[in-house]
């Protein structure tokens, strides 16, 4: 997702050591090897049976959110290589009665973003968080901000090709839909410029799908308790089409459960400082690449970030 609407401050989040996982419902990997902080790799859950993710739960989410610009619409007509551009109004000009009504309608898309702000589903999302958290801190502890993005469209659709900074628990809830994933530290798919722009700026103006890199992906059709985990700045994009679709069975949905860490935290930061480094003739190395040089780089790059900040008026983005 581009720049989240109505994001909301880490301090305000649950705690998540507070929300328990359920036995019914949970998240976990075929193989604990499966599983590497910055490699991508498929998952499977139990959560497609959860009762907050079936359609008139999640219509009452909408109507809960539409007012603060939460409900996202992608104009038509979209491809992979389209534009991330969302919008806060049905770009035909549906109420979201409407949008709902007419869901299995093909090429029907509302996203649902920052679902977290809702307080049952808050909830909801620890809970589905901490049931494979005790894998994820062996590599990446020092979670915060979980946050959810729920995506509902009818085939044929698209979600066009970005870059987030969170990592990504994106889990099929309903239908099928081919998604396709980048290792973070793939620059043919995107370069270490359009990362940085993205990161300090929230600009995806530079990332940009070509046809030629599709085969470096991780390609999967994914059903019902199905998934992805996708990394920090990993490429990504999803499609839909009709082979599956039967007579009252014509959308899909899929839920990012996102988060941030103490290692996106200071990759974010390096990001900013590497950005002022190039702009002035400067190589740097992208964060993972040295270990020991991101330990010496993140203080000076979390000093250099704030001092934009308090001197410069630099709006502080999302994880940093």
């Amino acid at each position: 997702m581009n720049e989240k609407s109505a994001a909301i401050n880490d301090a305000n989040l649950a705690d998540p050591l507070a929300v328990k996982a359920t036995a019914v419902h949970k998240i976990w990997f075929e193989r604990d090897g499966d599983y590497h902080r910055t490699k991508v790799a498929p998952l499977r859950h139990t959560f497609h049976t959860h009762p907050l993710l079936q359609l008139p739960k999640l219509q009452q989410l909408a109507e809960s959110l539409l007012a603060s610009g939460q409900c996202k619409f992608l104009g038509a007509p979209a491809t992979v290589a389209s534009p991330f551009d969302l919008q806060s109004q049905s770009p035909k000009g549906q109420s979201l009665a409407d949008v709902f009504e007419n869901i299995e309608q093909p090429g029907s898309w509302i996203a649902l973003y920052n679902v977290e702000t809702n307080a049952e589903y808050q909830r909801f999302l620890w809970e589905a968080f901490n049931t494979v958290r005790p894998l994820l801190d062996t590599q990446d502890p020092g979670t915060f901000s979980v946050g959810g993005f729920i995506f509902i469209s009818a085939p044929p659709s698209v979600t066009p090709f970005h870059i987030d900074r969170e990592n990504n628990l994106w889990l099929q809830i309903r239908g099928r839909k081919r998604v396709n994933v980048w290792n973070p530290d793939d620059r043919e798919a995107v370069s270490e410029e359009a990362v940085e722009r993205f990161i300090v700026h929230g600009d995806l103006s530079a990332v940009q799908y070509t046809q030629h890199v599709r085969a470096r992906s991780f390609d999967a059709e994914t059903a019902p308790g199905e998934g992805v985990y996708i990394p920090s700045t990993s490429a990504h994009m999803t499609e839909t089409d009709t082979h599956w679709v039967q007579a009252g069975d014509g959308y899909v949905v899929s839920i990012g459960i996102v988060f941030y860490t103490q290692a996106t935290r200071r990759a974010a930061n390096i990001y900013a400082l590497n950005q002022f480094l190039r702009q002035r003739g400067l190589k740097p190395t992208s964060p993972g690449q040295r270990q020991w040089l991101d330990t010496i780089k993140y203080p000076l790059a979390w000093l250099y970030v704030r001092a934009r900040q308090f001197l410069r008026g630099y709006q502080l983005r999302a994880g940093m």
